[in-house]
Parts: C-alpha cells; sequence; structure tokens
C-alpha cells in the first residue's frame, strides 16, 4: 500500500517520457539499473529535501525533468525511476541550511555530482555559479550566498551498464617477494609512442595496446601502478595560467574512470578501463591504482561546491572544532575527508571494492595514507578504516601499499603501518640517494635497507615485501634528472620555482643540466646504474618511475604535477646510449626474477656461533668481515654483502629455495677501488675456486671478469657489481 500511495502521489508530475517514480531503496548508493528502471540513493544526514534532475544532452542548461526523492530511510534519501535508461545524464539538488560557521554549505542553486556516479556524462565547465558563495562579494566573501544556477557548467553523472565480457580473465596474483612495480601514467607512456596508433594514445586502449605491452613485458616488471585514474578536476587556476592538472591528484568522483582517457567520449571510459584491464591481465601483469580518499577536489572553504560540499559538507569532511567554517587541512590541498563518520567510510569501502570487484584492479596505492588514521588530530593505526580493511573479505586479499605520511603533525609514519599493508619506504630512497651522491658515513643505513629494512618491519611480524622500496617516483626528480640536476627548475610550473622539494639528494657531475661533456656523461650513465642496480639488488619490492628506463629527462623539474606535456610524455626516441641504458635495465630485472636469493620471503639472518653462518656476511674490500670500527669509519666508500645461496629461502610450502651465493659489491667513492674477494662462502660447499662477473654488471669493473677466490677485483668510481661464486 505504501508503494502504490508513494506512486500515485508522484505521478501527478510523471513526465511525457512514461517516467514514473517510486519509493525505491536505501541501498545500493548512487544509481544502478535493474532492467526496467533505475533506482537512485544519496546520503545526507543533515538535508530537508532532495531533488534528482535530469538532462536530456551534455549541452542542455536546464534539467528536462525534476523529481523529488519521495523517500527518506535514515539519513539515506531515495526514489525509483521506471522506464529510465543507461546513459542518462543526471545530478541533485539539496536543500538545507546555509550556516558556514556551523559547517552547513547547503545551496539548492547548485546541481551537484553524485558520489557514487560510476560514469560523468558531462565535464566541469568553469563559471562563478559553480561557488556556493557570492564571487563578488569582497566582504563576506564564503559567508555569502549565491543566488546563481549553476545547471548549465556543473558536471553530471550517467547512469552506466556494468555488463561487461570479462571472459576467463583472472588476477596474475604475483606474489608480494616475485613483485616488481612500474609506476606510470596513462597518457604519459602512450601519448608520444610511435607504435601505438594515433587515437589510442594517452588513452587506457593505447596503454592495452600491443607495443606498450611488449615494452613493459620486455622490461621484465610484474606489476602495473597507475597514477590516479578516477574522475578529476582540472584546477581554474591552472588552466588560466595554459596548465592542467596532469597527475590527478584532485578526484571528483570515486567510482568514474577519468573520461579524459577514453577513446569515444565520457561514457565509454568504463569499458575502456575494463578492457585495459583485462589486456594486461591477459599479458601477465598486475594492476595497481593510485587511489585518494584523504581530499576532495573541493578544496578549502573558498574553493567550489561541486558534489560533497553540497550535498552534506558537516558529515564528509573533517571541520575545525573551534570554527566549522574552517577545515581541518592534513592534505596541503584544503580539506580532509572524515573516514571516522561511518558513512564516510562507506562511501571509501563502497569505492575499493567496485574498483576490485566490477573493474577487476588487484590493489591500490593509497595517496597520503597517514590522513586515513587521523582521529581529529592524532594518527590512530586501528582507527576504523584499517580495521575494516582487515576484516573485509575482497579487500584484505589485494595488494595494499601506503604512501605512509601525510602532512600534519606526526604524520610521516613509515614502518608503522598494520601488517597486511606494505609502503613506499623513504627511508630507502633517502638513503641510496645520499649513498651514490657520494655521503659517507652511511654504511649501517644503506646496509639496513638493502636487506629490507628490518628496523621497521620485523618487530610487528611483517616481511621484506612490506618495504615498497624506490628512488625515484613520479613526485620528485627522475633518473635522468637525478644525476644531472642538483637544484630543482620548476619555472614552468608558474610559481616562480617556490613548489617542489629543495633537498633533492641529488648530484650533477660537475654540470648543471644537459652535456655533452664525455666524461660527465659517463659519470651520470654509471650513477644510473648503481642506482637502479642497488634497487633491483636490494630485499623488498623495487618501484621503477616509468620512464627511468628510457632515461627520460623533465629538465630539472621536481614537480611536473601541471606539465601535461613533453616534460612529462615519456620520449620514446632513444639514442644509443639510451637504448643501451634500456637494455642495461631489462637485463637486471630479468637477473633479479631468476635468483630468490634478490627477493627473498624472509629477513637475512647473521649467524652465530651457535646457529652458524648466517645468510649474509658483509665484505670489507681489504678481504675480511667487516668489524665495529669499519661500521663507523666516516672514510670508508667501498664494501659488500655475500649472499649464503645454498638454502636462500623456503617458499610457501615449506620447501627450500636453492641458489648460488653472491657477493655484492658497491663503491660510492670517486676513485676506483681494488678489493679482495672471499675464498670461501661458508655454504654447505664451503669452497669457492673462482668468482665470476654478472654478466649484466660487467661495466662496472675493470680488466677482468672472472677472479680466483682470494683474489682481487678493481671496481670503478660510482659503481656496483655482483659476482657469483664458482664451485
Amino acid at each position: 500500500m505504501e508503494e502504490f500511495v508513494a506512486e500515485q502521489r508522484v505521478d501527478t508530475v510523471s513526465s511525457p517520457r512514461g517516467l514514473r517514480i517510486r519509493p525505491g531503496k536505501p541501498y545500493p548508493r548512487g544509481s544502478m539499473w535493474d532492467g526496467i528502471g533505475v533506482n537512485f540513493a544519496l546520503h545526507s544526514a543533515h538535508a530537508e529535501k532532495v531533488e534528482l534532475l535530469l538532462f536530456d544532452h551534455k549541452d542542455a542548461t536546464e534539467p528536462s525533468f525534476v523529481f523529488e526523492l519521495p523517500e527518506r530511510t535514515g539519513p539515506i534519501w531515495h526514489g525509483y525511476l521506471v522506464n529510465l535508461r543507461p546513459g542518462q545524464l543526471y545530478g541533485y539538488r539539496v536543500y538545507g541550511p546555509y550556516d558556514p560557521a556551523h559547517g552547513h554549505r547547503f545551496n539548492p542553486n547548485k546541481v551537484l555530482l553524485d558520489p557514487y556516479a560510476k560514469a560523468i556524462g558531462r565535464p566541469l565547465r568553469w563559471d562563478d555559479s559553480l561557488f556556493g558563495y557570492d564571487v563578488s562579494d569582497e566582504e563576506q566573501k564564503d559567508l555569502s550566498f549565491s543566488t546563481t544556477d549553476s545547471a548549465p557548467y556543473a558536471p553530471l553523472a550517467a547512469v552506466v551498464e556494468e555488463t561487461f565480457s570479462w571472459g576467463n580473465d583472472r588476477s596474475p596474483a604475483i606474489p608480494w617477494e616475485e613483485t616488481i612495480i612500474y609506476e606510470t601514467h596513462v597518457k604519459g607512456i602512450t601519448q608520444r609512442h610511435p607504435e601505438v596508433p594515433e587515437p589510442l594514445r594517452g588513452t587506457y586502449l593505447g596503454l592495452a595496446s600491443e607495443p606498450i605491452i611488449d615494452h613493459l613485458q620486455n622490461l621484465g616488471i610484474t606489476t602495473v601502478q597507475l597514477l590516479p585514474v578516477h574522475a578529476k578536476l582540472q584546477d581554474r587556476h591552472l588552466l588560466k595560467k595554459g596548465l592542467r592538472n596532469y597527475w590527478g591528484y584532485n578526484t571528483m568522483a570515486y567510482f568514474a574512470p577519468e573520461p579524459e582517457y577514453s577513446t569515444n567520449g565520457p561514457i565509454t571510459a568504463v569499458r575502456d578501463f575494463k578492457m585495459m584491464v583485462r589486456a594486461l591481465h591477459d599479458a601477465g601483469l598486475e594492476v595497481i591504482i593510485d587511489v585518494v580518499y584523504n581530499h576532495t577536489c573541493e578544496g578549502h572553504q573558498m574553493g567550489p561546491t561541486l558534489s560533497l560540499r553540497g550535498i552534506d559538507n558537516r558529515t564528509y569532511y573533517k571541520l575545525n572544532p573551534d570554527d566549522k567554517r574552517f577545515y581541518m587541512d592534513y592534505t596541503g590541498t584544503g580539506n580532509t575527508l572524515d573516514p571516522g563518520d561511518p558513512y564516510v567510510l562507506q562511501l571509501i569501502m563502497d569505492s575499493l571494492r567496485y574498483w576490485v570487484n566490477e573493474m577487476h584492479v588487484d590493489g591500490f596505492r593509497f595517496d597520503l595514507a597517514s590522513a586515513l588514521a587521523r582521529e581529529l588530530y592524532d594518527i590512530n593505526m586501528l582507527a576504523p578504516f584499517f580495521k575494516i580493511v582487515q576484516q573485509d573479505p575482497v579487500l584484505s586479499q589485494v595488494k595494499l601499499i601506503a604512501e605512509p605520511w601525510d602532512v600534519g603533525p606526526g604524520g610521516y609514519q613509515v614502518g608503522g603501518f598494520p601488517w597486511q599493508w606494505a609502503e613506499w619506504n623513504g627511508r630507502y630512497r633517502d638513503a641510496v640517494r645520499r649513498f651514490w651522491r657520494g655521503d659517507g658515513g652511511l654504511q649501517g643505513e644503506i646496509a639496513t635497507r638493502v636487506s629490507g629494512s628490518s628496523d621497521l618491519y620485523e618487530r610487528s611480524g611483517r616481511r621484506p615485501f612490506a618495504s615498497v622500496n624506490f628512488i625515484t617516483a613520479h613526485d620528485g626528480f627522475s633518473l635522468q634528472d637525478l644525476v644531472s640536476y642538483e637544484r630543482k627548475h620548476n619555472e614552468a610550473n608558474g610559481e616562480n620555482n617556490r613548489d617542489g622539494h629543495n633537498d633533492n639528494l641529488s648530484t650533477n657531475c660537475g654540470v648543471e643540466g644537459p652535456s655533452d661533456d664525455p666524461d660527465v656523461v659517463a659519470c651520470r650513465e654509471r650513477r644510473k646504474r648503481s642506482l637502479i642496480a642497488t634497487l633491483l639488488l636490494s630485499q623488498g619490492v623495487p618501484m621503477l618511475l616509468g620512464g627511468d628506463e628510457l632515461s627520460h629527462t623533465r629538465g630539472g623539474n621536481n614537480n611536473p604535477y601541471c606539465q601535461d606535456n613533453e616534460v612529462t610524455w615519456y620520449d620514446w626516441d632513444l639514442d644509443a646510449r639510451e637504448e643501451k641504458f634500456l637494455t642495461f635495465v631489462q637485463r637486471l630485472t630479468a637477473f633479479r626474477k631468476a635468483h630468490p636469493s634478490f627477493h627473498r620471503r624472509h629477513f637475512l639472518t647473521a649467524g652465530d656461533e651457535v646457529e652458524g653462518p648466517g645468510d649474509a656476511l658483509w665484505w670489507h674490500p681489504d678481504g675480511r668481515e667487516m668489524s665495529d670500527a669499519d661500521w663507523n669509519d666516516g672514510g670508508l666508500r667501498c664494501f659488500g654483502f655475500l649472499l649464503r645461496g645454498h638454502i636462500a629461502d623456503t617458499n610457501t610450502r615449506g620447501e627450500p629455495v636453492r641458489d648460488d651465493t653472491f657477493l655484492v659489491l658497491m663503491n660510492q667513492g670517486d676513485a676506483p677501488v681494488t678489493v679482495t674477494l672471499p675464498s670461501e662462502t661458508h655454504d654447505d660447499d664451503p669452497v669457492c675456486e673462482a668468482w665470476t662477473v654478472i654478466d649484466e654488471l660487467t661495466e662496472m669493473v675493470r680488466n677482468k671478469t672472472r677472479c680466483v677466490a682470494g683474489g682481487t677485483l678493481t671496481l670503478h668510481p660510482h659503481s656496483v657489481t655482483a659476482l657469483r661464486a664458482e664451485r
């Protein structure tokens, strides 16, 4: 009877298209087509009324139909439209108090995007009407109230048809210890590739094209980690300067893939993304996406009213407890989402599960993940978000990677995340950069980092693969720039070079920027090889920055978030030097994958008189094990480690994993160093007849590649090499 009464009440405003609205259901959130009609559900705890607006086409300046959602169940407003079909564009008007001092910013003059929108049917067009306040009121500012309708300019959602033929698609499910991550950008990797068909450049399908997949497979990586693919906002201030938000850390919708990367209009983005994932899976590659649940694109109190701010500002955002007009900003973007609210937490969890269940991604890298652990001010790793992820039957089974910091007090949490999580290890990055820059006194620090950072992860029962090791990432210098610039050069960003990090732990080999000097070029190539070799010979999970294998330069720009151009698009036109470096990286990833000594499931053991020789021994160039004095010798520039491989590890079945024994030597100094090699390996088969330099690293040594046990080998300056024991 209730449904009949509700339907009769609304039938008085039924549309000429035969649309009828019924009460519908409060779940699932967003819009859901069932073959007959569409259910709409929106959370707003403080709203007084919610209207659903239907737009006939993307150029419409006003809605064709307006329906008041007829039911409210708890804080969920909902309705069901009979005869509505996929492709329909829609938005909301939400009525309630406009009282910024108490955290409320309702304004029914603003058309709002569904937080659960699965596709962006119409992108935003910037206009002053998108702001909830009167932008011309310099005195009242955001306390004023805008009466201008934003309908012609607001972003609109689209109802989607989620059916997709996945076939036999399955996640490659690469074990953590075998994972090699490649961080890249959908557009950056495809835009300039000469073999990618022009219509596919810069798109999901471009990333799924044969030339790109061939490159990724030849490179030897296992896992593609994409910079944000959630639908984003193009910042108004950047567009005015002729720039664009390239990275995408400015999320507008947590369910919708970025429409810019689709091939045939915004609504096809969902299909294109799924086709990309299916193609990468077919090639044996995992897909991880970078997600930004710490803030949204609406910014601080002077930002636009596009979605959450107008739907229920006080619920969705962390507000200053002393003055709710302002936001708590732990992200440097103006606002912070409040995952302590159960409905905000549900939004995040529903989004994550959607990307696993419906879009088939294999994991997530969480931007500024410490913000998800904040309870108003303090960080609590037992916060609800982490508890729910831990018990979730879907999310607990995928790869979870934290960027373990935010910009608030106490936000640097490297080593502090729950045991299911891997982390970007910023301490690894800094130690390796400093070491190969030539800083002294780092023996202990570098030994700890290349061994898997047990000081950060072992005490909580985590494994070496909790450490995602990286030297370069999207944020900061590329590898080529790390050895070519001592200072950032961000003038093109339009902020007078004030943006970006100042302390880059870089070197330029004597010349700032490009150089044709053979000695400078040789110095830079050795340092690049040493940095990459260190990364791929370290315990933990290595992450390569896309483009580094191509020696891509950004011209010294260490914050190219707004450079959607040749600064960030990979240059595939390689000269002989660049081709040689690409081959070096390919061969080194293959070497790592072939030898479990370098990707163990357990931390290295040092051994003692009771247990006997451990997994590793640290080697002094004089031909002996490192002493306590050696570890504190600020002038020591060369040392190494021996990995005993007779039983390198055990697999998940408890069976021994056998490998060769290796000696890794590092000379960070400016002069050649002669090293006396071990005469025995202390394995069950201890006698070593000779040491052979690993083919991939032969250029890092002088004269000979095979040495008798107890003999010597001379290392070039700024070089790392590895040798295999011959028995």
